[in-house]
């Protein structure tokens, strides 16, 4: 009877130890959904705090970038520093096929470079800044008119020709018919007086100035004379000037008395070392020594003459004769003459002559 009271209880004991893991394990299995809902639920806030941090940090930097100076400045040049490589690259593209249409490569320069004059000498291109200080013209480029028989006129806004008509001569256009040139409507011309050799630096008279200068005055054409000038001292530029002074005195000359400033570039010329200063020096030399008789003075020259060879900022106040042999004209500075072309065609002339318009009157 006792064993059976004993096993009657240990059979509930084990029913109650059974009923408690049980128990247990349902709690065990709460509390653990229950830490992982807490952790789900830590993980969530840990990863809104994230997202939320993030997106206050995005957003203090999208207002940074919009809204601050400095990022706008970077931003900016960043910007033009694309749109300077976009626009060489279409600036170089046009350069080439410019060179490809046949145009020469100096003229297309030209373009690019408005800025600058662009000169071409010696194998080289030199860009000379076009400056503030020297004197422009005032001409309108349209209204050089470019005629059917080859010559240049330059008309007003009321499209009035207000420019001269001239040519210049030497022995190379040998017997001229002046009576011819003068029913051509020729107004004016310039004969060469003489040149001093570039080698051997002699003085000498045209051969045909005499007949020249008499034919035109005789033919109420007015005259200008010019030298060529290869001085390598002042005191040569002043003889030079001389020279033509004491030639032209029996003369009514109006127009310039010109020193002719060309460069000589064969190995053995007089004048091959000269440098900038010496030029422009014996320039003025010969200027001032026709000023002081009485005279207009004037400069004739090229491109390379008066860009490389002469110093501008010293020749202000003297009229320019400019030989360009294209239109437009491509010069920024004062001058009064310019010679467009060394083949044109005059009756009473054999062959090419030089033919100029003047936009001044110096009668």
């Amino acid at each position: 009877m006792d064993s059976a009271r004993m096993r009657k209880r240990r059979k509930k004991h084990r029913a109650s130890l059974i009923t408690n893991m049980v128990f247990c394990l349902i709690a065990l299995a709460a509390l653990t959904v229950c830490l992982v809902l807490v952790l789900q639920n830590y993980t969530l806030k840990n990863e809104e705090a994230q997202a939320m941090a993030r997106l206050e940090e995005y957003e203090q930097q999208r207002q940074t970038y919009r809204y601050t100076q400095s990022d706008l400045s970077a931003y900016a040049q960043r910007s033009a520093q694309d749109a300077r490589v976009e626009e060489r690259a279409l600036v170089m593209e046009e350069l080439k096929q410019g060179i490809l249409d046949a145009e020469s490569a100096t003229d297309a320069l030209r373009k690019f470079f408005p800025e600058d004059v662009v000169v071409y000498a010696d194998g080289e291109y030199h860009f000379f800044p076009i400056s503030d200080t020297l004197k422009k013209h005032t001409y309108v480029y349209d209204n050089f008119k470019l005629r059917e028989n080859g010559q240049v006129e330059y008309l007003n806004d009321a499209d009035e020709v207000v420019s001269k008509k001239g040519i210049d001569v030497s022995r190379y256009q040998g017997n001229i018919n002046w009576s011819k040139v003068a029913a051509e409507g020729v107004e004016y011309a310039f004969i060469r007086a003489g040149v001093r050799g570039s080698t051997e630096g002699t003085l000498s008279e045209d051969s045909h100035f005499e007949a020249n200068i008499e034919g035109a005055l005789d033919n109420d054409i007015a005259v200008g004379v010019y030298f060529f000038s290869q001085a390598v001292t002042e005191e040569e530029a002043v003889e030079e000037a001389r020279m033509v002074l004491s030639m032209i005195e029996p003369y009514e000359v109006t127009y310039p008395v010109v020193i002719d400033m060309e460069e000589v570039t064969s190995d053995n010329a007089r004048t091959k070392d000269l440098t900038k200063e010496e030029y422009t020096k014996n320039c003025i030399a010969f200027c001032e020594t026709v000023r002081q008789a009485g005279y207009t003075p004037m400069i004739y020259g090229n491109l390379k003459s008066f860009m490389l060879m002469l110093d501008m900022e010293k020749l202000e106040e003297y009229d320019k004769w400019f030989a360009y042999y294209n239109t437009p004209v491509y010069f920024p500075y004062q001058f009064s003459v310019w010679q467009y072309t060394s083949e044109g065609a005059v009756g009473g002339i054999t062959g090419d002559v030089d033919m100029n318009v003047c936009m001044k009157d110096f009668r």
